[in-house]
């Protein structure tokens, strides 16, 4: 019987992430998927600036800028007309390393994580499913299916035992349903289209491309510059009377090449699909879990889906190797639904909001599809706090966790569950400690000679920063300290600069340092 601290169900990003972040801190996995192959489409396109940030903890950031690609601007079309071209350049400049919007498609991006994966001495094992699993007291044991060898006496059935067990299999996820956990919401009527495509003119120059009519819309989205796009829109109904499943590229959009100027010489995917929002009713039962498309799905607006799943992920992944590896009670994993299940219910209504502005019928969206994308959004994008305060939503970095009981205290403007301020100084940048998986103090100022001495005996890394205006102008408190969670989180923000209130918080939430 095979044994491990983690199983995790399905193998695309929010699972491979979940992997390597639970192998960094030690922690045994195996994870398993029911596809035969790696992914071989684009799919999710967008890695957001806090999923980059987050990246650098397994070096893995660099890479992924230095190999996908950076769009610089969006057109505007109405009828086959450029009516505007709104520059993004560096949308989110001096509130992250990574101020731009990012492309990296899905199926480069697992390659990559399962590469780093693979060097850390862990495989995926693929042709496996999940058929279900019985929890006992200190374990979980999970049937599992190798579909290769379903010829063989037990129907290539297996038993695996692990400590805690992770859904990150998706929509139909295996461990949702086997918990019997709900997954309510609807589905939109309207079908969508999606397409991988090679072309040529002047529309593929990098740049994102959207068509608007009164009654359609779809995008255009460069992934390299190397006559490379992704293609969505909504189906043109005429388009209906074909059987879904005999559908192509010309019955649904015939002109969307026209309409951006662009000529389409090969169609390498084509798919149709619905758009659902729905929200597990938990993303906890017992010892197992859920993350990503498994706990909450919504329309593509933004590109968050997966950069959500993978802030799932990495928020669970710190807590369960901290109770593994006996530094923190069970208890600690309760947060990890209370922490993003809010989040993930905020972003479905959010997405779902702005997606319905877009693609319903009537009036308002008729109006912001001809007149307010094309026309008032461009005069709008050209105020700074306008483009900032949109990076901030889109690039998730203004995600906090206050209102978690693992947050607490307040110090300048930041706040217990705040994302640390990025706060640059000449050559010193506090973001570099935040490269190492570890509870860790920071201090902008002078320190105090009982916070160094607890540090000390508590073996937490300390770092100090001496006092800039810089610090004051991102909400950082002088002299305050600040207790960091694993995923760079403040946990504490504490102004007195003085550690009694670290004791505190560590003894209710059961987290011993050592």
């Amino acid at each position: 019987m095979a044994r491990t601290d983690v199983l995790i169900v399905g193998a695309g990003p929010t699972g491979l992430v979940m992997a390597l972040w639970l192998t960094r801190q030690g922690v045994s996995v195996r994870i398993i998927d029911k596809s035969e192959a790696k992914a071989s489409t684009s799919r999710a396109m967008a890695i957001h600036a806090r999923t980059l940030e987050l990246y650098r903890q397994l070096d893995l950031a660099e890479d992924v800028v230095a190999n996908g690609h950076k769009i610089e601007a969006t057109n505007v079309w109405v009828g086959g007309a450029h009516r505007s071209h709104v520059p993004f350049g560096d949308l989110g400049a001096g509130l992250t390393p990574y101020p731009f919007i990012h492309i990296y498609p899905q199926d480069r991006h697992e390659r990559l994580l399962e590469a780093r994966l693979n060097a850390a001495g862990v495989q995926v094992e693929r042709n496996r499913e999940l058929v279900d699993f019985q929890e006992q007291e200190s374990y979980v044991t999970a049937r599992v299916r190798d579909s290769t060898n379903s010829h063989t006496d037990n129907d290539g059935m297996e038993i695996c035992e692990a400590t805690f067990l992770v859904g990150c299999d998706g929509a139909h996820s295996a461990v949702r349903q086997s918990s019997g956990i709900g997954f309510a919401g609807a589905t939109y009527s309207q079908l969508f289209f999606v397409a991988d495509i090679e072309g040529s003119g002047s529309g593929l120059n990098g740049q994102a491309h959207l068509s608007l009519t009164e009654t359609e819309f779809f995008l255009l989205m460069a992934y390299d510059n190397n006559r490379h796009a992704r293609l969505n829109g909504a189906v043109d109904q005429s388009a209906l009377t074909k059987n879904i499943s005999e559908l192509t590229l010309e019955d649904v959009a015939p002109n969307c090449g026209k309409a951006v100027g662009i000529q389409i010489d090969k169609v390498n995917w084509f798919s149709t699909y619905h758009v659902h929002h729905r929200v597990a009713e938990a993303f906890r039962k017992g010892r197992a879990f859920i993350v990503g498309d498994a706990a909450h799905i919504h329309s593509p607006v933004g590109g968050q889906g997966m950069n959500t799943g993978i802030g799932d992920a990495i928020n669970l992944a710190w807590k369960l190797a901290a109770v593994i590896h006996g530094q923190a009670d069970m208890s600690l994993l309760d947060s990890y639904e209370a922490e993003r299940c809010a989040f993930a219910a905020l972003l479905v209504n959010t997405t779902d909001t702005v997606f319905n502005g877009i693609v319903s019928a009537g009036y308002l969206s008729s109006f912001i599809r001809a007149v307010f994308i094309p026309y008032v959004s461009p005069i709008l994008f050209r105020f700074n706090l306008v483009r900032q305060r949109l990076f901030r939503g889109v690039s998730q970095i203004m995600l906090h966790y206050r209102e978690s009981v693992l947050s607490a205290g307040s110090a300048g403007v930041v706040q217990g569950g705040d994302r640390v301020p990025w706060a640059p100084v000449d050559e010193l940048d506090n973001f570099e400690s935040l490269k190492k998986i570890t509870w860790q103090v920071h201090v902008y100022g002078d320190i105090k000679d009982e916070l160094k001495e607890w540090c000390q005996s508590k073996r937490i890394p300390l770092h100090v920063f001496p006092w800039h205006e810089k610090y004051h102008s991102v909400g950082l408190g002088r002299d305050a300290a600040y207790l960091i969670r694993p995923d760079t989180y403040v946990a504490v923000a504490e102004p007195s600069g003085l550690p009694e209130r670290y004791d505190q918080y560590l003894k209710e939430n059961g987290i011993q340092l050592k």
